[in-house]
Parts: structure tokens; C-alpha cells; sequence
């Protein structure tokens, strides 16, 4: 199992729908991220900031990495562009910024 982390930023306006829209997240949506080996997955938000710190576990880079290949994802990351903040417009995703590990203790 592989942990990986990653920050985001949530538009102040738009966290209440935010939260709404992951509560419960679209059945199809879970059941692609399950497909392709992610579980253990979290998504904090830090009031202070706006940022929201996502944590998930992974099987295999392989396979988490076809994610960007899949329909439904795309749909949801589109979705998200109206929450989120984003790198540029004209990207499919939010801006997401990958945290590296550097410490772990089970």
C-alpha cells in the first residue's frame, strides 16, 4: 500500500457546497476510485486558509495513474472547478499540489 497526500484551495464562497457535494460523493465516482485500488481516502479543510489537505492510500502507481484516463473522473473534475481554485481555466483539474511523505509510524 502506498499513502499519498495532496493540497488544494476551495473558493471561500463555495466550501458549504463543497462539503455537500462529497457527502455523499457520486456512487459512480466511488466506485471507479475503488476500481482502481484507492482507499483509506480523507479530505480536510483548514478554516483559516481555505485549503483542503486530501489523504489516500493506493495499491499501485499503474493503476491509480489510469484515474486520469476515465470518464467519470473527468466529469467530477470539471464538477470541482466551480469549488476549487484552479491553475488555469483551461485545465480539466484543480490546481493540486502533491505532498511528499517524509515520516510515518503505524
Amino acid at each position: 500500500m502506498m499513502r499519498k497526500a495532496f493540497l488544494m484551495s476551495v473558493k471561500p464562497s463555495k466550501i458549504d457546497e463543497y462539503k455537500r457535494s462529497h457527502n455523499p460523493i457520486w456512487p459512480e465516482l466511488y466506485d471507479v476510485l475503488k476500481k482502481h485500488g484507492i482507499n483509506n481516502y480523507s479530505i480536510f479543510h483548514s478554516e483559516e486558509t481555505n485549503h483542503l489537505f486530501g489523504y489516500l492510500e493506493i495499491e499501485n502507481e499503474e493503476e491509480f495513474e489510469k484515474l486520469s484516463q476515465n470518464k467519470i473522473c473527468h466529469k467530477w473534475w470539471l464538477y470541482m472547478k466551480e469549488f476549487l481554485i484552479p491553475d488555469s481555466n483551461d485545465r480539466i483539474k484543480a490546481k493540486e499540489e502533491e505532498i511528499r511523505e517524509i515520516f510515518h509510524i503505524d
